[in-house]
């Protein structure tokens, strides 16, 4: 097999390249997987630099999630040789084939678009538990966001539209607002000074009890300052490579909270039963097309340092993805 192989943090050409490696027996109950579709997310970049909050022992195989096909299974299982499933997540998916225990494997739904349900275990998963775990916010009621023309942006407004609740959406660049707007996003701002004037003006002075940050530093103090009083602002990715913090005013005299999120606890400790429900139905959304992010680029394994070249430019139209095997 092929596989992406870290060998130090650092710069991608510098740190990481494709190389033959062996895929060795399977032990009973294992489950060997053809990765056919796995993407290249934020948090792989920051992996791969050494900047993400947790990072894996090295050399290592980057990649946390994707969809395969069985190949080979030993012993009983719940999945046969020829099914579609998604890749255990965190799984070091950028290869062609990988081993998996066969009884964390979730089926993917038949007839759906690969490479949508590729991108299903991580970002899908996170807007909803965004969304669900921090004070729900009900039908009518206000949730901002920034870095709202990411991956989770998009998924959290579409997931909040069906739910009826209202978006603010907090851009770098104005121009992405008919883009949002067609999703469903009731507001769009642009990030910057005044931006908690800005907001009670677009929604009339309304309570906005739940802020979503990716980003760290003055971005999260801008989303704490737009939160009323009492609200929480969720800090679950830091793009800026800066501590999140909230200003004295938010923190001291309106008793705004900062709270963290990260999926992988979530993963680890809930049961099979429910996580399986879940992707089920983020899978049915994705499928009808209720949930959907733009693919920039597709590139074989081969070509990895091209695609994650592509990948860390900006004004990116979509995700880049990496098609280790043939479909």
């Amino acid at each position: 097999m092929k596989a992406a192989r870290l060998t130090k943090f650092g710069a991608p050409q510098d740190s990481i390249h494709v190389v033959e490696e062996e895929v060795g027996p399977l032990a009973p109950g294992e489950a060997l997987l053809e990765v056919l579709v796995t993407p290249i997310n934020p948090s792989d970049i920051a992996t791969i630099a050494g900047l993400y909050g947790v990072l894996p022992k090295l050399p290592g195989v980057p990649g946390n999630e994707g969809v395969g096909r069985v190949v080979q299974v030993e012993g009983e299982a719940p999945v046969q040789v020829g099914d579609l499933v998604f890749l255990p997540m965190g799984s070091g998916t950028w290869r062609t084939h990988m081993k998996a225990k066969a009884q964390r494997l979730l089926p993917v739904p038949p007839g759906k678009d690969l490479l949508q349900m590729s991108m299903l275990s991580v970002n899908p998963p996170t807007a909803e538990l965004l969304l669900s775990e921090f004070g729900k916010p009900q039908r009518g009621e206000w949730v901002i966001q920034n870095t709202a023309n990411s991956a989770v942006g998009r998924y959290l407004i579409s997931l909040a539209k069906l739910e009826g609740i209202k978006t603010i959406n907090v851009v770098r660049r104005k121009e992405l607002e008919p883009e949002l707007k067609a999703l469903g996003a009731d507001v769009v701002l642009e990030d910057g000074d005044g931006l908690a004037e800005r907001v009670r003006e677009a929604t009339g002075g309304a309570k906005v009890m739940l802020g979503i940050d990716a980003v760290g530093g003055s971005a999260t103090l801008r989303l704490g300052d737009a939160v009323s009083a009492g609200g929480t602002v969720v800090h679950y990715g830091s793009m800026s490579g800066k501590a999140a913090t909230l200003s004295p005013a938010a923190l001291i005299f309106r008793n705004v909270t900062l709270r963290g999120f990260w999926l992988v606890p979530w993963f680890n400790n809930t049961p099979r039963e429910t996580q399986a429900a879940l992707m089920a139905r983020l899978a049915k959304l994705v499928g009808d097309g209720t949930l959907n992010v733009p693919v920039d680029a597709t590139f074989p394994l081969e070509n990895l340092q091209e695609a994650l070249a592509r990948a860390m430019e900006g004004g990116r139209q979509g995700k880049v993805l990496l098609t280790p095997v043939k479909r």
